[in-house]
Parts: structure tokens; sequence; C-alpha cells
């Protein structure tokens, strides 16, 4: 159902039982899949690419000009997945020559104000809290979860069933399974409790977490702390993935904790 007061352009593909709401605006170049619902206000931009079972509130803005001095008008896409909540004020813009894309997963709750840059990628089952802002090229690997007002510097990656706290300032990467806090942004443990709800058994997490020890807790540069998992850790796919997500690393990886280091202390 299209509410006569919404201005929805004759060129948009608009699938079964979507529902667009007043003063909704869907521009030429959008593919909206079945069952969603658009709601009052909402704003889908040229580049929109939108699957099936969406709930995108108020005055959320999808497929918006990249906030970037590089971007020249090329035609570029925000791909979103099916079965996403995007709350009110949400953007999403679009990408650039560099991808040509930011994309959006499936099942993701994005929440109100949230900010997702240029060229991003969020995987499945993530939760972006109220106010996070990811600049561009950032990776959200599936089911990370980011505290509201976490901010998440450019190129930066967070891996998947990672947990940063509010207020976080992502300047490197966050290997997968881990939960970040404090200021500057450490490794506090593995995010046992998110872990443990997906469904991990306790030898799992167990071998996460011995894992982090070596990498975390010897002392030893990364590099050589994967050597020594690679050793001593029994082969699996979540140590395998923790190995492979540090090595690639171009930004860096988050420190571990220091307990003698105040949280108001600047580097």
């Amino acid at each position: 159902m299209i509410d006569t007061m919404a201005r929805v352009h004759p060129d948009a593909k608009i699938g079964n039982n979507v529902t667009i709401e007043p003063f909704a605006y869907v521009a030429a170049d959008v593919v909206i899949g079945d069952g969603c619902w658009i709601g009052p206000g909402a704003v889908i931009l040229d580049g929109s690419r939108i699957g099936r079972n969406c709930k995108i509130h108020s005055s959320a803005v999808i497929a918006g000009i990249p906030q970037d001095l590089k971007f020249k008008g090329e035609k570029t896409y925000v791909e979103i997945g099916d079965n996403n909540t995007i709350r009110e004020c949400v953007t999403i813009n679009r990408g650039t020559a560099a991808k040509g894309e930011t994309r959006i997963g499936d099942n993701n709750l994005i929440m109100a104000y949230v900010h997702i840059g240029h060229d991003c990628v969020v995987g499945n089952n993530c939760v972006l809290v109220n106010r996070v802002s990811l600049a561009g090229e950032v990776e959200i690997h599936d089911w990370a979860i980011l505290g509201g007002h976490t901010a998440v510097h450019q190129f930066c990656r967070v891996g998947a069933h990672a947990m940063t706290s509010g207020g976080s300032l992502v300047g490197k990467d966050i290997p997968p399974y881990v939960k970040a806090g404090h200021y500057p942004l450490s490794f506090v443990g593995a995010n046992f409790i998110g872990l443990r709800r997906r469904g991990f058994n306790s030898e799992k997490i167990g071998e996460i977490q011995d894992t982090f020890r070596i990498i975390f807790q010897s002392g030893m540069l990364y590099s050589k702390a994967c050597d020594l998992v690679e050793a001593e850790v029994p082969e699996s796919p979540e140590r395998d993935e923790i190995i492979d997500f540090i090595r690639s690393s171009k930004r860096g990886i988050l420190k571990p904790f220091n307990p003698q280091k105040k949280d108001d202390e600047i580097e």
C-alpha cells in the first residue's frame, strides 16, 4: 500500500505487499523487495537496493551522496539484504569508486541516528546501537555488537561476534570474539556471554580463551603469538579465523587492557 501523500517515482521497482507511509520519498533508481515497510518521512534515494521484509523508520536516508571529497558523481549503490530494521534518522551513504557500493547483510538491527559511511560492509545479525558512526570503508563482521556512540575510524574492521562498550573510539581492528572496552579501547576478554547466547559450548569458548591468553597476555608481538597459537592450540575454525584476521590487519590490532593506565589518560 502506497499512501497518496508519499512521493514514489514511477520508475522505482516496488515489490509485493510493500507499505510506504505518508511523506516518504522514493527516487527512480530504487528497488524495494517484498514485504517492506517504509515509514513516514523516510528518504530512499537513487542507488538503493533493498531486500525483503525490511523496516525503514521515519527520517532515515538511504543512499545519500558519499561524504567523500574524492566522489565525482559516479554511479554507485547501497545494497541492503533481508529482514533488516533501520530505525529513525539513520543515514547510509552510497559507495564510491573505491568499491562501488555500501553493503548491509541480513537480519541487522540498526538503531536510531546511526551513520554508515561510503563503501562500508556490515555483515549479518549485527546490532549497531544508537548513534554508532562508521567512517568510510569500515567492515563489521557477522554478529558484532557496537555499543551506543561507538565511532569507528576509516578502514577499521570489527570481527565476528565482537562487542564494544558504549562510547568506544575504534582506531584499530578488533578481532573476532573479542569484548573491547575502556579508553584507549582495549581487549578486556572474550565475549563469552554473547557466545553462549549463540550456542557456543564451554569447550569451544575455552579454546577461544586459550587463544586470547597467548595473543593478548603473553607479551609477545602479535605475529609471534599467532605462530605460538598455531603450535599450541588445537586447530579449529575459530582459532584460524582469529589468526587470519590478525595477520591480515592493515590498521593494526587493539592492545590488551592495562590496569595501571587510567581511562582518562591520553597516550
